[in-house]
């Protein structure tokens, strides 16, 4: 809480953005709605003050959020190579530009005490009105408040920021020493000095009968330093009618002398001047408005703080905000001396310094929208890169793990960049974070960017040497206490892919499998040694050797998997599959054993998962063509069940499929989508954009963004955020990287060799 003056208390807030251009018009309205509803909360004892501080913010810093170390290893190129990336996609942009947005509001009390406690509980009305419309918001204490004024004063300097409220009993300071530059110059009238700044303030003239609502964002979009301010009284509802009523009976009268002077000229007496009929009808429209409409009166000031460090400068700033005012038929005027005041103004205390208003009503406030698209662009941690936001060409910087659940899909038609886009976040991972990276790969893209990694690839066919054991399991497997009980899912799940039938399992034969499983891993568990670990023929003998004729049935599809010509996955695992990044090419399997290779991989990923987190480590899983997994009732049953897991036990899987219709078919489709926070849409066909725009959501115009769109184009599902997105690596920059991720075929062959 700030004092102001003697009687007058001020709090702050700080709000985010959410995404309002590109929603469904439906949404739209429901937002503008809310919005309505969120001004007329505010009655005539509250002052309420909106800040829109756009500032240079040094690229130093987000250079350094971007910036990898290099490390003694063999992979310096590479990072050298992906960091140049990364800065010149970052130099693209206007991230050196912070734009925060805040609302102050303030009222009269008589002692601080009555201000602290209405000034909270309006503080915690706020809040929960900009929580229905989404909106994250902040309270900032007097530290932050101060810093935020410092800000101001400093605009674009490189003054840090030092503050203590314990050092002001021993300084005799106050806290405006801390913020305030050393001088100020009122002297001209339109023009003032703020340090080596010059700066000028300006209020807008709302001449246009009827705005748009990207008035306001036209005017934040701007990328120079500014401060936009709009100060917002609420006139008691009682007393806007008495005026207005008023002011029609003048009007009234005005338009009897008007007759009664047509009649003694002989005119026509129904012929009134134009601008009396236009006030009339208008003030009788207001009045309607007011009384039946559920619209409030209230007195808007909107001015604009520009600073330079020249006076040319200063007025080609200013001169670009009197262009997109003019778009909109309106005018920016300077204020004649009376810079101080609009400079003081312009800070969010809630005081108006600057008597010049609009009397408007609560939709015309309204439509001054202050919500765009939000910028996601998270600095530290292990935040990563996914292309340029398609509306401002700032970066997209996000960490995953934020998420309330991280795990993710990646659908695109061919050619659309999906593998690519996954292959530059495996990159990312791998050089950024302490990540174990496993890949389940059915075309065999993957394998030069591993190799170059130094990473394992675990080539599975009827022919090779290099074996994984569907059956390996580790102590860790489930949360539950009897690590089979999972286990026996994914049994039933590789049962249910080999036995086949349209119907699946039947219930006998899941239960003749279960027992089979309990059976088979009872040596291991009481004395679990990796020559103790059964194998698939260890299953089909179990089987065997039970009554049922059901476990006879299931025996039988068993054998040509355990001693037929498909008996690859009939073995101990052979490989390193320990290394922190495994690739799994399973694309000579071929039609008939490639389900049952992903299946298998998908656990082998689960028993590095389990392991890894008693060692506190992530786990990252890319999945592609991941639609077959979905195909039958069982197999999809055992993935979304292992979706689920995932998260909670620290893997992050990713899914990626350019059969997007296939994975939309299936019935459990929803409940991938349900937890998965993390949507990486390329281009998608006629029909999978229909289908995806009624399940997630998409408006026209964010669907817009994946129709026809290029390579490395799309949306960014990223929470709730929804963001276009423009991911175009640039391939000169970074040669050796962008040889062993493109799998265009006419650049593999070259670049494979070069990567070697």
């Amino acid at each position: 809480m700030c004092r102001i003056n003697d009687n007058y208390y001020s709090k702050t807030s700080e709000f985010q953005d959410i995404n309002y251009q590109l929603a469904q018009n439906e949404d739209k309205e429901a937002i503008f709605e809310n919005w309505c509803e969120f001004l007329n909360y505010f009655d005539s004892s509250i002052h309420f003050q909106f800040t829109f501080f756009n500032t240079a913010a040094g690229a130093d810093g987000f250079e350094n959020s971007i910036h990898i170390e290099p490390q003694r290893d063999d992979f310096n190129s590479i990072r050298s190579e992906y960091a140049e990336m990364l800065k010149i996609q970052l130099s693209k942009g206007n991230n050196g530009l912070v734009k925060t947005k805040y609302l102050t509001f303030g009222i009269e009390a008589d002692n601080p005490k009555l201000a602290k406690h209405r000034l909270e509980r309006i503080e915690n009305d706020i809040r929960l009105n900009f929580k229905r419309m989404g909106v994250a918001t902040n309270a900032l204490n007097g530290q932050e408040r101060l810093k935020l004024m410092h800000g101001i004063f400093h605009m674009d300097g490189d003054e840090r920021f030092a503050f203590d409220w314990n050092w002001l009993p021993p300084s005799g300071l106050s806290t405006k020493d801390f913020i305030a530059l050393s001088g100020f110059e009122f002297r001209e009238g339109r023009t003032f000095r703020m340090g080596k700044k010059y700066g000028a303030v300006s209020f807008l003239q709302i001449i246009a009968p009827k705005l748009k609502d990207r008035i306001l964002v036209e005017f934040l979009d701007l990328e120079n330093s500014a401060v936009v301010s709009m100060h917002v009284q609420s006139i008691d509802q009682t007393a806007a009618i008495r005026n207005i009523k008023r002011k029609i009976t003048d009007l009234d009268k005005m338009k009897i002398e008007s007759q009664k002077q047509a009649v003694r000229s002989g005119y026509d007496m129904d012929i009134l001047p134009s601008d009396l009929a236009i006030y009339g009808a208008v003030a009788k429209d207001l009045l309607q408005d007011l009384q039946n409409r559920n619209e409030r009166m209230f007195q808007l000031t909107f001015t604009i703080l520009n600073t330079a460090d020249t006076k040319q400068q200063l007025e080609n700033a200013v001169f670009a905000v009197q262009g997109i005012a003019q778009q909109n038929n309106c005018q920016i005027v300077r204020l004649d001396y009376q810079q101080e005041e609009g400079l003081m103004s312009s800070l969010p205390l809630g005081l108006n310094q600057v008597e010049i208003h609009h009397g408007l009503t609560t939709s015309s406030v309204a439509v001054f929208v202050p919500f765009t698209t939000q910028e996601l662009f998270q600095m530290g941690g292990e935040a990563l890169y996914y292309g340029l936001n398609a509306l401002s060409n700032n970066m997209i910087f996000v960490d995953r793990k934020l998420l309330k659940n991280p795990n993710g899909l990646i659908l695109g038609t061919p050619g659309s960049g999906k593998s690519f886009s996954a292959k530059r976040e495996i990159v990312n991972v791998f050089l950024v974070t302490k990540d174990d990276i496993m890949i389940c790969d059915p075309e065999s893209e993957y394998a030069p960017l591993v190799q170059r990694l130094l990473g394992q690839v675990v080539r599975i066919s009827p022919t090779s040497n290099q074996h994984i054991n569907p059956m390996d399991i580790n102590l860790n497997y489930s949360e539950d206490e009897n690590p089979l009980s999972l286990k026996s899912d994914f049994i039933l799940s590789l049962c249910e892919l080999i036995v086949g039938g349209k119907d699946g399992l039947q219930p006998v034969e899941k239960t003749v499998i279960d027992r089979a499983v309990r059976n088979v891993y009872r040596g291991y568990l009481a004395d679990p040694r990796p020559e103790n670990m059964p194998i698939l023929g260890d299953l089909y003998t179990e089987l065997m050797s039970m009554d049922e004729k059901e476990a006879k049935r299931i025996a039988s599809a068993l054998e040509l998997y355990v001693s037929g010509s498909l008996n690859v996955f009939n073995h101990r695992t052979n490989v390193n599959i320990h290394n922190r990044l495994v690739c799994y090419d399973i694309k000579d399997l071929g039609k008939q054993l490639k389900k049952l290779g992903m299946l298998i991989v998908q656990d082998q990923v689960w028993n590095r998962v389990t392991a890894n987190r008693i060692k506190g480590k992530s786990t990252r899983y890319y999945i592609d063509e991941m639609h077959l997994l979905l195909k039958e009732e069982q197999t999809a049953a055992y993935t979304v069940e292992i979706w689920k897991r995932f998260r909670k036990w620290g893997g992050i899987p990713t899914g990626l499929t350019q059969n997007v219709k296939d994975l939309l078919k299936s019935n459990e489709i929803e409940n991938i989508f349900e937890n998965s926070d993390f949507l990486y849409l390329l281009n998608q066909g006629s029909g999978d954009r229909e289908i995806l725009a009624h399940k997630l959501g998409i408006s026209p115009d964010q669907l817009s963004y994946i129709k026809n769109s290029g390579e490395g184009e799309g949306l960014l599902f990223y929470g709730n955020a929804i963001l276009p997105f423009i991911d175009r690596f640039p391939k000169d920059i970074a040669p050796e990287l962008y040889s062993i991720m493109t799998t265009k075929p006419n650049e593999v062959k070259r670049d494979y060799t070069t990567a070697e």
